[in-house]
């Protein structure tokens, strides 16, 4: 599914060969969006053909750049979102992938952070493993230190996914 997101977004930006803007930049603007975030910047980075290890930089910086922010300011605005007769569905679904989510963190601590980050399977990620720790009010220093981690672990297997298997099938 990721592929075909990231495929749909390169191709809205004019395709493989006349992206106006950067190459770069659009892998980082996917490794910023939810849901993608580094997975989807590591998959375009080979589909488009770059280099593998400045790729892998600016995967881990557009993934990591949102972070702190979440946790910063997650809480408040889930709580405005939920009293919003607009928003307040996007606020349920939140709350219910927390939910679904929250034992394997509540049950390992910090470490459940990471590997919740680590493992590159939808759903799981660093925007995700950031809202569940905000709303168990979880140490922000410590979340920040576990995302990173869990982030790096991702991100290495999704270089070798990426660059290993796709470049192969791709190229």
């Amino acid at each position: 599914m990721s592929e075909k997101i990231v495929n749909a977004i390169i191709g809205a930006f004019g395709g493989v060969t006349s992206i106006a803007f950067g190459k770069e930049l659009l892998v980082f603007v996917i490794s910023l969006m939810p849901i993608l975030e580094l997975r989807g910047g590591l998959l375009a980075a080979a589909l488009l053909g770059l280099d593998p290890i400045p790729s892998y930089i600016i995967s881990i910086i557009g993934n990591i750049l949102p972070i702190p922010f979440i946790l910063l300011l997650i809480n408040k605005i889930l709580e405005w979102m939920r009293k919003s007769k607009h928003f307040s569905g996007i606020a349920n679904w939140l709350d219910k992938k927390v939910e679904k989510n929250k034992g394997q963190i509540e049950k390992y601590g910090y470490l459940g952070i990471v590997i919740f980050v680590g493992i590159p399977l939808p759903g799981t990620g660093a925007w995700t493993g950031s809202l569940i720790a905000s709303v168990l009010e979880m140490d922000r220093k410590k979340t920040f230190i576990a995302v990173l981690l869990g982030v790096i672990i991702a991100s290495i297997i999704m270089m070798i996914l990426s660059f290993g298997v796709v470049a192969n099938i791709v190229g």
